[in-house]
């Protein structure tokens, strides 16, 4: 069984932007070693060149890759060769959309937060029931 880390160990540690993408969008090692890749290359990728950069086999990075799309991180355009049929190619997500979306994304989950928050005081916090009061058990 794994055990995620707590928020309080992670406020703790020194986050860096890695502990960032892993915090907000929950993504491995692997995920970070491709989205680097991708981010370092002054041109889109295809999934074949990630998988070598990263030195994994294609299905492998090809499912890293489907993570980063599923989150906004990278943009996916298809290249047609002019006797017919595609390929894929892969670029980041500019940066300023990337933070946008943590920004809403971290604003959503103090809102949760402050939910759950009021919950566990409606439940658990002072109660104006004499019972509770009077040291009675």
């Amino acid at each position: 069984m794994t055990v995620r880390p707590s928020m309080t160990d992670q406020l703790e540690r020194d986050m860096t932007c890695e502990g960032l993408l892993e915090c907000l969008h929950g993504l491995n090692r692997l995920d970070k070693d491709c989205y680097h890749v991708v981010v370092e290359s002054e041109v889109p990728l295809t999934t074949d060149e990630i998988a070598e950069r990263v030195d994994r086999e294609r299905s492998t990075a090809y499912r890293s890759i489907q993570r980063l799309l599923s989150r906004g991180l990278l943009e996916k355009q298809q290249v047609n060769y002019d006797q017919g049929g595609y390929y894929h190619v892969y670029s980041s997500t500019d940066p300023a959309r990337i933070s946008t979306d943590m920004r809403h994304r971290l604003n959503d989950w103090y809102a949760k937060m402050g939910q759950l928050i009021q919950e566990f005081e409606d439940e658990y916090g002072s109660s104006t029931d004499p019972e509770s009061t009077n040291g009675s058990d």
